[in-house]
């Protein structure tokens, strides 16, 4: 499975639009190679570099399977994207982009995209980024992961 994005490359500087110190919409992403037998998908965003520990940037949950992408600033709180989107470590649902302490080095901003093999996901209402990770790992039948870098 591979997962890229038209915003930037793997393993590059994610633009400043999609950080806090920009526009702070989600980056466009596309994905391909998926498994024939996924059901839906995850797309997990989180920064392992932050000073208290992994920062959860955005977890999009109950994707369809017959997507092959989301689109630049779909992550946005309130907006009827035909998923659901949990709770982020910034206390608001969808996407908060990049925002690492100033001067603290580069971070790696990981977008993970999870094949799962159920249709839905078994949340409450207003799950965490954690718990919806923690329940899809029990139905994931694949992963992708692209890495982007910021730092202020």
């Amino acid at each position: 499975m591979e997962l890229r994005s038209s915003g930037f490359a793997s393993g590059t500087t994610i633009p400043r639009r999609f950080t806090c110190d920009g526009e702070d919409v989600s980056p466009p992403l596309a994905w391909a190679h998926v498994p024939a037998e996924t059901r839906s998908f995850v797309l997990l965003c989180d920064d392992p570099d932050a000073p208290a520990g992994t920062w959860h940037h955005w977890a999009a949950y109950d994707i369809a399977a017959d997507r092959t992408g989301l689109a630049e600033g779909a992550g946005g709180a309130g907006a009827a994207h035909g998923f659901k989107q949990a709770i982020n470590d910034f206390r608001k649902p969808g996407y908060g982009g990049p925002c690492p302490p100033h001067r603290h080095g580069p971070h790696h901003y990981r977008f993970r995209l999870l094949a799962l093999s159920v249709d839905r996901l078994p949340l409450g209402t207003r799950p965490s980024c954690q718990e919806v990770e923690r329940e899809a790992r029990r139905h994931t039948i694949a992963e992708a992961t692209l890495v982007g870098l910021y730092e202020r």
